[in-house]
């Protein structure tokens, strides 16, 4: 091992991540408040191969979690309620929050329906106070949309994020430029980025246990031991992050799918399947607004010993008959019978040239 000295060039910013708590099941409380208190969760039936979307947190005590098999939630919380999405119910809260996040930054990179990072460098709003302006913001959540949401405030990104989730649910944790070295260093290394369960076991074997440990090691060795994440590893071990915030992103594909509560045998069955599939996508499509930026083709095949296989091809425009062949083709690769099926487009790299962005909301 060798020792690097921290780097000194780090751009400090105001940045905030905003993260709704339990954002699905947080929208069905509102609306029934007879179910707050019950442990709930939203997403498919546990006799239907369904999986958990989100729950509350009384359903977190037993260990229930997202994407986690809606049968094995019931075997943990037998009185589970279980509710199917309301996705139009979600996505006009989504477009509530958006908007009051805009009157702050245009600034904004939202992750998901619920969670976004905001820069609010440059804001005037209480003098520029990113804290303040993460308080008001989420008062106005409350205000507005009936539900909770944590913040972080920090000057980077992964920090903001870091931050969010440390006094969850319904806080706030802010973290300032001369207190990152001392926050970082006492952090768990399964906490960063990129780190999952085998990679933190891997850093526990050589004696990472926390930031400080991970200082310890030079940027030629993390690389040597992990590759690219290496320099990602040694950059946040330090508390440095220089992404920007990106106020718009670009959608690359459109997509939909269907596991079956009965494996497809055969592909009869499966080609049986296409039509409510194709007619799906196209709905989806047309709602992006993506049918003119069309790349490519694909279809996505999980069979029952779960593996899957995507094959596909250039087409720019939507072809019901392109993706039979397709799926004929990718049938061929594993002789089993099917679990799910899934029919997509690839988007051309173009829309920023264009002056047209597909919508995220």
């Amino acid at each position: 091992m060798s020792f690097n000295p921290t780097p000194t060039i780090c751009v400090l910013k105001k940045i905030i991540h905003c993260d709704c708590d339990c954002f699905y099941a947080s929208i069905e409380m509102r609306d029934d408040p007879s179910l707050r208190g019950r442990p709930l969760a939203i997403g498919g039936q546990p006799d239907q191969r369904g999986v958990v979307a989100t729950c509350n947190y009384e359903a977190r005590r037993f260990g229930i979690r997202s994407a986690m098999p809606m049968s094995q939630a019931v075997r943990r919380c037998p009185e589970l309620l279980i509710l199917p999405p309301t996705m139009e119910k979600y996505r006009i809260a989504s477009r509530q929050i958006l908007a009051i996040y805009r009157d702050y930054t245009e600034a904004v990179e939202p992750l998901s329906l619920d969670e976004a990072y905001l820069d609010v460098s440059q804001a005037t709003s209480h003098h520029g106070s990113a804290t303040l302006i993460a308080r008001e913001i989420r008062a106005r959540i409350a205000d507005t949309v009936g539900i909770t949401a944590s913040a972080g405030v920090a000057p980077n990104k992964f920090l903001a994020k870091i931050a969010s989730d440390w006094n969850k649910p319904d806080g706030l944790f802010v973290i300032l430029p001369d207190q990152v070295e001392e926050f970082v260093a006492a952090l768990p290394v399964a906490r960063l980025f990129g780190v999952g369960k085998v990679t933190a076991a891997k850093l526990h074997s050589m004696g990472i246990q926390e930031c400080r440990d991970l200082r310890a090691w030079s940027l030629a060795d993390l690389m040597q031991h992990f590759g690219k994440l290496g320099n990602s590893l040694y950059q946040l071990c330090r508390g440095i992050d220089l992404r920007e915030v990106r106020a718009s992103s670009e959608r690359k594909s459109v997509s939909t799918e269907e596991t079956y509560v009965h494996d497809l045998p055969d592909l009869t069955a499966c080609v049986a399947e296409l039509p409510a599939l194709y007619a799906s996508l196209q709905q989806r499509v047309q709602r992006a607004d993506a049918i003119s930026h069309i790349h490519k083709l694909y279809v996505k095949i999980r069979f029952s010993d779960f593996r899957i296989t995507t094959v596909e091809c250039v087409s720019k425009t939507l072809d019901l008959g392109l993706f039979q062949q397709l799926l004929e083709t990718g049938l061929q690769r594993r002789q089993l019978p099917v679990r799910l099926l899934g029919l997509g487009v690839r988007l051309a790299e173009t829309e920023a040239a264009s002056g047209q962005q597909l919508g995220l909301f």
